[in-house]
């Protein structure tokens, strides 16, 4: 088998390669695309790198923060304004992993993994994409429903709420070894509170459906409400509501039924 490697001077030329040749991929941190590689798929024949610095951007200044799609997990955790990131970023791997894989990558990470990316949901991400000479943002949750198509574009940058205060989010990865395992589940809350009353909840499930996806029922619970016991108990209750997990070597889909709601009573309560 033989892969040609293209290096890009700016994202623009990268982005332009991909859409005119459906069987590259991009080569970001590596951590997907050389294990598929390494496993021998004969679909990759081109491979497209670009040394843009927009790419490992951070813009931590303001209520948004945008992360470019080859910002690593070590960088993020590395950066002080992004400490509500770091738990989800602590989550990814053992060390190695956390130098070398990146935000974009994790967009594409199948179950069960893409656990970052579960955070961004919860976070109200919008993502970057270039497809040729265009680009535009797409809401995360738009895009994961269509990563499958998005086969030609380049990932950007992603963009998400900055939390307001440390109560306002969390995150919890439920996995069998700490830290490199894959996750049984992922959760991730977001409660911005209005008047002592949840204003916009989000919440975010990892390895329940066959992409990331809103708790959509356990959210309406908690709209409108104080983060009580009567509606935790609820949210916690609604959690599997819509959600369509599958048998892999961790878990079973009875078994990530039977604890979803039990993890985010935990996660909504505070209990570690």
């Amino acid at each position: 088998m033989t892969v040609t490697v293209k290096t890009f001077a700016n994202a623009s030329e990268a982005a332009g390669a991909l859409s005119s040749d459906r069987s590259a991929l991009y080569l970001g941190g590596g951590t997907l695309v050389m294990r598929a590689l390494n496993e021998g798929d004969v679909s990759i024949s081109t491979i497209v790198r670009a040394q843009d610095q927009a790419l490992t951007r951070v813009d931590a200044s303001g209520p948004r923060v945008t992360l470019g799609a080859g910002v690593t997990f070590a960088r993020v955790l590395a950066e002080r304004d992004l400490a509500f990131l770091h738990a989800p970023a602590r989550s990814i791997g053992g060390p190695a992993v956390r130098n070398m894989g990146t935000v974009g990558g994790n967009l594409f990470a199948p179950n069960p993994y893409g656990d970052f990316t579960v955070a961004l949901l919860a976070l109200d991400a919008t993502v970057a994409v270039q497809g040729g000479l265009s680009a535009r943002d797409i809401p995360i949750e738009e895009f994961l429903q269509s990563r499958e198509r998005q086969a030609g574009a380049l990932v950007l940058s992603v963009s998400c709420t900055r939390p307001a205060g440390t109560e306002a989010f969390r995150y919890r990865k439920i996995a069998r070894i700490k830290p490199k395992g894959g996750a049984v589940i992922t959760l991730a809350a977001h409660l911005p509170i209005s008047g002592g009353r949840i204003a916009g909840a989000r919440i975010a499930l990892g390895s329940m459906a066959p992409t990331q996806i809103r708790a959509r029922a356990a959210e309406r619970a908690l709209e409108g409400r104080s983060l009580d016991a009567a509606t935790i108990a609820a949210a916690a209750s609604a959690a599997v509501e819509g959600t369509s997990p599958s048998d892999n070597a961790l878990g079973s889909a009875w078994y990530r039924r039977e604890i979803v709601g039990v993890h985010l009573r935990r996660l909504l309560s505070g209990q570690e």
